[in-house]
């Protein structure tokens, strides 16, 4: 039977598990978050205070859905806080192994009709359900960055997905006001397996000095309408994750147009890691952000 989806828990803290919870909240989902740092949790917390705040002072968010949305965020410090969840989303670092140990820790605290799902950007949602011990309700829900601005979420299944669990993550979007689109279990799924190798050739473009971080970003901007520059892009996803979605792409696909950029690689090893490290391509220490080559 297909589970109603009413309490949501979402692991990991950061920013994409901050941005769910809210998006959640405000949808009307009770809402559990967990990190294994209850530090992060009381950070994310106090960033979601603030963000509703700025909603309600622009008028895009009534007073009263606000404290009602904010009422509805519990912290979880344990897996066994997330018990009484119909829905358990992981959002932690895009790293597999992490993601693996993650479910199958989770798992045996859940009750056998809750849904599992992961905010993977590209990891196979195969192998991540194979971690747990109910792979048919274990379905890959990728938001898309910042989470309560973006209207997209991609739904990805995994061989063993079934179809009550993918037509229950359906739903569940649709509450939240937002479009699903349904990709097969392929590296990095529709929307990064066509993002990141453009945000790659760019970097390459740098590299090989075509062209300059601002002359990139100003020509895909007015040349091809693009709202954010590709270099600016990357720093605000973070190279990090640009640089493993371009890994699980070249593994994954055996081609070598997917290879990652030596700068890029550069960058990450220098700690050079976007926006959230003050430092990408582009410096953001001062008053105004500049090109760092």
């Amino acid at each position: 039977m297909m589970i109603e989806i009413n309490r949501v828990g979402v692991i990991g803290a950061g920013q994409m598990g901050t941005g769910i919870a809210q998006a959640c909240a405000t949808a009307g989902f009770a809402v559990r978050l967990n990190d294994r740092d209850g530090k992060r949790i009381d950070a994310a917390v106090s960033n979601i205070d603030t963000t509703l705040a700025k909603l309600v002072s622009k008028g895009k968010l009534a007073q009263t859905a606000s404290h009602e949305a904010r009422e509805r965020i519990v912290p979880a410090p344990s897996f066994a806080d997330l018990a009484d969840c119909d829905l358990v989303i992981e959002a932690a670092t895009e790293h597999e192994a992490t993601k693996r140990q993650i479910f199958s820790t989770l798992c045996p605290s859940l009750r056998p009709d809750a849904l599992v799902a992961t905010n993977t950007s590209s990891i196979s949602i195969t192998r991540l359900a194979a971690a747990t011990d109910r792979p048919e309700r274990s379905i890959g829900v990728h938001f898309m960055n910042p989470v309560p601005v973006m209207q997209l979420v991609e739904l990805i299944r995994g061989i063993a997905t079934g179809e009550e669990t993918y037509e229950a993550a359906r739903m569940f979007v649709a509450k939240l006001g937002k479009t699903s689109t349904m990709s097969e279990d392929f590296p990095a799924f529709i929307v990064n397996r066509v993002l990141l190798p453009m945000i790659n050739e760019a970097i390459y473009t740098l590299y090989e000095g075509v062209g300059s971080v601002t002359s990139i970003d100003n020509a895909m901007k007015l040349g091809a309408n693009h709202p954010m520059g590709p270099l600016e892009l990357a720093d605000f996803i973070g190279l990090d994750t640009c640089l493993s979605i371009m890994q699980v792409l070249h593994e994954g696909l055996a081609d070598s147009k997917y290879r990652p950029c030596p700068l890029l690689v550069k960058y990450v090893e220098a700690g050079w890691l976007g926006r959230k490290a003050k430092r990408g391509f582009y410096d953001y220490r001062g008053m105004e952000p500049f090109p760092t080559r």
